[in-house]
C-alpha cells in the first residue's frame, strides 16, 4: 500500500497488535485485499466508508453501488457483502433457544439486527404460540427501495400453516424513518380485522430500519 510503511500496512498490524488495533478502514483494507488502477486497498475503504456514510451504513450497500468505485471488483464487493452478513449472524439467537416477546422493546431487539439494515424494504411476520415464544419467523415480499408488496392473506397463511395463534408483523423502511406511512397503518387495520375473523391474534406491526423501529402497538394504532 502506498504511504505505509510495511509494519503499519493493515494486515501486518493485525498480526502485530491485534484487530481491535485496526480502524474501520484498515479492517475494510483487509477484506478488499489489494488495490487497484492507482488505488490502494486503504483509498478503496476510505470510498467505500464514504458512499455508506460510515461503517454502520455498510448494511444498506449493494452490489453494484460497490462495484462503480474504483477499485472494488465482484470479488471484493463479494467479500465486503459476506463480511456484513456474517456480523449480522452473529446477532441471531443461538439455535434451540425460543425467545419470548413480552414487549415491543423485545421484538425491536430481535427484528432490527435481523431485518432492518437492507437496502430494500422487506416484510414479513413472525409467528409465535399463546405464550409469545417464537415458532418461526417468515420473510414474505422483497421490494424497491420504498415499497414492498404484502396482503393479509399471506399472513394468515403462514399462520393457519404452522397453526400459530398470534402473529407480528414486520417491514423495513430504507429512507431510515420509522414513522409508519398512511398505507402501514391501513395495512396494519386490515391485518387486525383478517386475523379476527380467523382467530389469529395480530400482536404488534414494526417498522424498522438499521438501528431504530416504530410500534404500531405502543402508537396506539393497533
Amino acid at each position: 500500500m502506498k504511504h505505509l510503511l510495511p509494519h503499519d500496512r493493515p494486515r501486518e498490524k493485525l498480526v502485530r497488535a491485534g484487530v481491535a488495533s485496526l480502524g474501520d478502514n484498515e479492517l475494510l483494507a483487509v477484506l478488499i485485499g489489494h488495490g487497484s488502477g492507482g488505488s490502494s486497498a486503504i483509498d478503496s475503504a476510505d470510498a467505500v466508508l464514504a458512499l455508506a456514510g460510515g461503517v454502520h451504513g455498510l448494511t444498506t450497500l449493494r452490489r453494484e453501488q460497490l462495484e462503480q468505485l474504483g477499485g472494488i471488483g465482484p470479488a471484493q464487493a463479494g467479500r465486503i457483502l459476506a463480511a456484513v452478513e456474517i456480523g449480522r449472524r452473529t446477532l441471531t439467537t443461538p439455535e434451540g433457544q425460543r425467545p419470548q416477546f413480552l414487549s415491543a422493546a423485545d421484538l425491536g431487539a430481535f427484528l432490527v439486527p435481523r431485518y432492518g439494515a437492507y437496502p430494500v424494504e422487506r416484510f414479513g411476520v413472525l409467528l409465535l404460540d399463546t405464550r409469545y415464544r417464537l415458532m418461526a419467523a417468515r420473510l414474505l415480499s422483497v421490494g424497491t427501495l420504498d415499497s414492498s408488496l404484502a396482503h393479509p392473506r399471506e399472513v394468515l397463511r403462514e399462520a393457519l400453516l404452522a397453526a400459530a395463534p398470534v402473529v407480528v408483523a414486520f417491514h423495513s423502511h430504507p429512507s431510515g424513518d420509522p414513522a409508519p406511512s398512511r398505507d402501514d397503518v391501513q395495512l396494519t387495520r386490515r391485518l387486525q380485522v383478517a386475523g379476527e375473523m380467523m382467530g389469529v391474534l395480530l400482536l404488534d406491526h414494526l417498522v424498522l430500519t438499521r438501528t431504530s423501529y416504530a410500534s404500531m402497538r405502543s402508537m396506539k394504532l393497533l
